[in-house]
């Protein structure tokens, strides 16, 4: 059964509905249709006890002022040098948001937007679409796409995007929510166990910006192959470290072009509650990122929320992969259907044979 709440209107007046999801094992997920954005995830503890596990707001004004908590990243998820791309030989200038470069799919990017959405309470799913027009933050193309939800009595969301569009675009999609295992509002996560199959990493300029290079993680404070506590490595060395803490893009081991099938991402695990979340996708790679920059942003409950508080892990292509750079492409061509999946799997630490 899928439960609706009225959760407020925007400055412009449209309404934004809440979505509950509960399956046998006292989970519960939260959803919103103002970004197709996760709103909350309450997962038990060893003791039993359910608590929210997501960072985010109480009222869509926030959700609209907030570092993109919870929501649907898109176009282009990520940053994209220069705020342009060219497709057959043809520039598109894009909405330039970051200093001179477009990050997170423009000012409007489609965490801001609010979209449709259907049911299936068999299914335990609520679906979300958005309909993006030709030139939509420079973007080409009328693009339709679809993301759902599933919560599953395994404990299990299932989050699946499709896309079509009538012209070729660009398109990376991913999920901007920010996690800790102890729950939101509970401060640092640095005592978080982290684990990221990837021996490899794509290494971003002083904007952030994705170079094209692909080095080593081994011998770097970046390396995550074996479980490490967060806060383990971080440190004041800005050749490492410009923000203060991880953003940094992950290549997935092993991330084979053209796979669609389901690989692990990460396992993020936190020994006070005992809480785990491993994390499985279809795309290439991972964006690691402790909200470095978090300050001050007014939570749940009327909380500040401050750096370090969560951390995020957003599956998406490789950051900036148009023509600039020959990896996993960007590019969706007109009348193909984009595919993605990415599932959370909630449970304990021990459950999986891991300490």
């Amino acid at each position: 059964m899928v439960y609706k709440h009225f959760f407020g209107r925007t400055e412009s007046g449209e309404a934004i509905t809440r979505f509950s999801l509960f399956n046998h094992n006292t989970m519960e997920v939260d959803l919103l249709n103002l970004g197709a954005s996760l709103h909350a995830i309450f997962v038990p503890d060893r003791e039993g006890r359910a608590e929210d596990i997501l960072l985010g707001c109480d009222s869509p004004e926030d959700y609209i002022r907030s570092p993109h908590m919870g929501g649907t990243m898109g176009r282009v998820a990520g940053r994209i040098k220069g705020a342009s791309v060219t497709l057959a030989g043809k520039e598109y200038p894009l909405t330039a948001n970051d200093g001179g470069n477009h990050k997170h799919g423009g000012r409007q990017g489609f965490d801001r937007r609010v979209w449709k959405w259907r049911t299936h309470d068999l299914d335990n799913c609520v679906i979300f679409s958005y309909d993006s027009s030709d030139g939509e933050e420079g973007y080409p193309g009328n693009l339709h796409l679809e993301v759902s939800y599933t919560l599953t009595n395994e404990n299990a969301l299932v989050i699946h995007y499709t896309a079509s569009s009538d012209k070729d675009t660009v398109l990376n999609l991913t999920n901007h929510a920010y996690y800790n295992l102890a729950g939101e509002g509970s401060g640092s996560v640095f005592d978080h166990l982290l684990e990221i199959p990837a021996s490899t990493y794509t290494p971003g300029d002083k904007e952030s910006v994705f170079t094209g290079e692909i080095l080593p993680t081994a011998g770097t404070p970046f390396d995550f192959t074996t479980p490490c506590r967060i806060g383990e490595r971080i440190s004041d060395d800005k050749a490492y470290f410009p923000n203060g803490g991880y953003d940094l893009n992950y290549v997935l081991d092993p991330a084979v072009e053209g796979e669609n099938s389901l690989h692990p991402a990460a396992e993020l695990s936190d020994p006070k509650s005992g809480r785990q979340m491993s994390v499985f996708t279809t795309e290439p790679s991972l964006q690691l990122y402790t909200a470095n920059t978090l300050r001050d942003i007014k939570g749940k409950g009327g909380k500040l929320y401050s750096p370090f508080e969560a951390v995020c892990l957003e599956t998406q292509h490789y950051p900036d992969s148009t023509a600039r750079h020959p990896f996993p492409g960007l590019i969706l061509p007109a009348g193909e259907t984009y595919e993605s999946e990415t599932v959370l799997f909630f449970g304990l630490m021990g459950e999986s044979g891991k300490e």
